[in-house]
């Protein structure tokens, strides 16, 4: 290169400068550099990340990968306590299916879920800006799901030929007293608690509780299916209202995992396949997606408290070792399965999945599934075994989620008769005076103990008797119905005719509880909820019977001037009420006595799988769904 000489300026001095340039160009270009690749470490640079990264760079993917790789997927894709109902009677709290959680717990886990705290919330606001990506993508797809083309896959109507109605003048008579005794709760809780999740009868007002991080209207959420199945128009419509002006889910609270899918998000589910209202669709969604976060651990096991604002998370601090509860983490799959279906996004059935991935990794002693396992290592933390409290919902999940594939889902199939195996093994015991129960197991040492919790596996036995081996199909229809004769002697050996909260098979007694702190009975569903399968199942008519005398007894002990009240004790007739009218009183314990007493045909079990909130949801029949759109296409061609 040929430099041309300026006038007053020495070739020297010319040199120099340009070698000074030079110098502050390169300094320059590492400047930029240094700062170009700074963007890359920052927890809030996921965006540019994903504008430099070549879609089709392969990323490292675990068990738990965060938000952040949930959406490149996405982007990549083509679209498509115990674990009791919360405080103990008495403190007028609401009963959750978790163990009670005392001041001093709650200050515990505040102090020792902080550092867990503060290990998701870089994770969580990546997660929370990532979810924002995917929104768009959602909306155009927003009608990805078509709801006369789900219509036209059920293969019965979902209220039935005539809502239910049966030719038997005395069953529609009992049906009609439980439809009274809903339209009586409801009509108290909307005088006296309206918009509060909970009634209190006895004082005449609402509660809130402690359990849905701020959410409200517990009660009418839950209430939504069984007020529309039931017929009560003016009630639902109502609660329908409400849900649009002043469901708001922008709330800043802790919030169980557990809770809120079950009851929120399972009952705007519901409630959008029994109608069609996009606004119940478009609310579950939405809570969905603030549900996410909490599965931002090393394992992907997510942890059971969430703040619904911040997406921080943490493990309730009862939980041993910071571990998450099998019957929370387990009990998702129904819920994030329709999510996906309704949203066409893979990522809340691949949270799901990706659960199911580690459980079949990792060794269960004897084939049994412990209550505690740590979502950071994720390895069993107690060797503590439950068909009740702690455990009960997710051997539920494993029998529906294969139901809910129409029998497509191997993988839960096998999950769960090898459970059942090793449960009959292990747990399932035999009285002195006949009577079969399931009793807990503690690191191989058993206690002959059975909760009120565990009288739903009478049902759940039933339901999937059909698809075992066609040799044991007899053997599991007669286990349900030990094991629901059981948990009905422990209604009948009371003083009330309810049944206490756990029930024991030592010291000479035989389903009945030796402790005071067992005898409470909280409105509970699971025993009625075992007669109604059991009655879909054989037609026995006792099992009608066995509902009546439920009904009987809640009339004359439970139900006070304003709505209907737990008791304190069940052995005696000396009435002692905790005030509270639990929400899932109106979406399970009313509901299945509806069902009870309504022909087979209503919410037809060929069609419906019923989440552990009772909450119907629908059998996903791709081929019919896929048939579908596939006649549409030809049509529009």
């Amino acid at each position: 290169m040929v430099f041309r000489k300026l006038p007053g300026v020495s070739a020297s001095g010319m040199g120099l400068r340009l070698s000074q340039k030079f110098v502050f160009l390169l300094f320059l270009s590492g400047l930029v550099t240094l700062c170009f690749g700074a963007l890359f470490f920052l927890p809030d640079s996921v965006r540019l990340k994903r504008i430099f990264l070549s879609k089709t760079e392969v990323q490292p993917v675990t068990v738990g990968s965060g938000s952040e790789n949930d959406v490149r997927e996405h982007l990549k894709r083509p679209k498509e306590p115990e674990h009791t109902r919360g405080m103990t009677p008495g403190k007028g709290e609401t009963k959750s299916r978790k163990p009670p959680v005392s001041n001093e717990a709650t200050e515990e886990r505040l102090a020792g879920g902080k550092a867990q705290e503060d290990l998701t919330l870089s994770m969580s606001k990546a997660d929370a800006l990532t979810e924002r990506v995917f929104d768009a993508d959602q909306e155009a797809n927003s009608d990805t799901f078509n709801f006369k083309k789900f219509q036209g896959c059920l293969l019965k109507p979902a209220l039935g030929r005539d809502s239910g109605s049966t030719a038997d003048p005395k069953t529609n008579d009992r049906r009609e007293k439980v439809k009274e005794m809903m339209k009586f709760a409801w009509d108290n809780y909307k005088r006296y608690a309206w918009g509060k999740n909970e009634l209190r009868p006895l004082t005449k007002n609402g509660h809130l509780g402690n359990m849905f991080g701020g959410l409200r209207g517990a009660s009418i959420v839950d209430s939504l299916d069984t007020l529309y199945i039931m017929g009560l128009m003016d009630e639902y419509n109502d609660a329908k209202e409400w849900v649009q002006t002043s469901l708001d889910l922008n709330s800043n609270g802790e919030a169980s995992l557990f809770e809120v899918n079950i009851r929120y998000v399972g009952g705007l589910l519901s409630a959008y396949y029994l109608t069609g209202e996009e606004l119940f669709r478009n609310k579950a969604l939405e809570l969905g997606e603030k549900l996410l976060p909490a599965f931002n651990t090393p394992t992907g096991i997510p942890r059971g408290v969430i703040n619904l604002g911040s997406g921080t998370s943490w493990s309730w601090g009862w939980a041993s070792a910071g571990s998450s509860i099998l019957a929370e983490f387990g009990t998702l799959h129904l819920e994030f399965v329709h999510l996906t279906e309704l949203s066409n996004n893979p990522v809340f059935k691949e949270k799901v999945m990706n659960i199911r991935k580690l459980l079949n990794k990792i060794e269960k002693p004897h084939g049994l599934y412990p209550n505690f396992l740590s979502p950071v290592s994720g390895n069993w933390v107690q060797h503590h075994v439950s068909i009740g409290g702690l455990g009960d919902s997710f051997y539920e999940y494993l029998i529906k989620s294969y139901l809910m594939s129409d029998k497509t889902d191997e993988e839960a199939k096998k999950m769960y008769y090898g459970a059942l195996e090793a449960i009959e093994a292990n747990l399932v015991q035999k009285s002195p005076g006949g009577l079969t129960y399931m009793a807990e197991w503690r690191g191989g040492i058993l206690d002959h103990k059975m909760g009120h919790l565990a009288c739903f596996s009478g049902g759940m036995i039933g339901i999937g008797a059909d698809d075992g081996a066609p040799e044991k199909r007899q053997h599991y229809l007669d286990l349900a119905a030990e094991i629901t004769h059981t948990c009905h002697e422990s209604y009948t050996r009371s003083t009330t005719r309810l049944g206490p909260e756990a029930f024991r098979f030592d010291s000479g007694a035989e389903a009945t509880a030796n402790r005071l702190s067992d005898r409470y009975y909280i409105l509970r569903p699971e025993v009625i909820e075992s007669y109604m399968y059991m009655w879909r199942l054989t037609h026995d008519p006792k099992y009608r019977d066995w509902g009546w005398e439920a009904v009987e007894a809640l009339e004359q002990h439970c139900r006070v001037e304003s709505g209907f009240s737990g008791i304190r004790d069940v052995y005696t007739l000396t009435a002692s009420h905790d005030n509270m009218q639990q929400s899932f009183f109106l979406s399970e314990t009313l509901k299945y006595l509806y069902l009870l007493f309504s022909d087979d045909d209503l919410l037809s079990l060929e069609d419906w799988v019923f989440n552990t909130e009772a909450h119907p949801l629908p059998i996903i029949r791709k081929s019919c769904l896929q048939d579908e759109v596939t006649e549409e296409k030809t049509v529009s061609e």
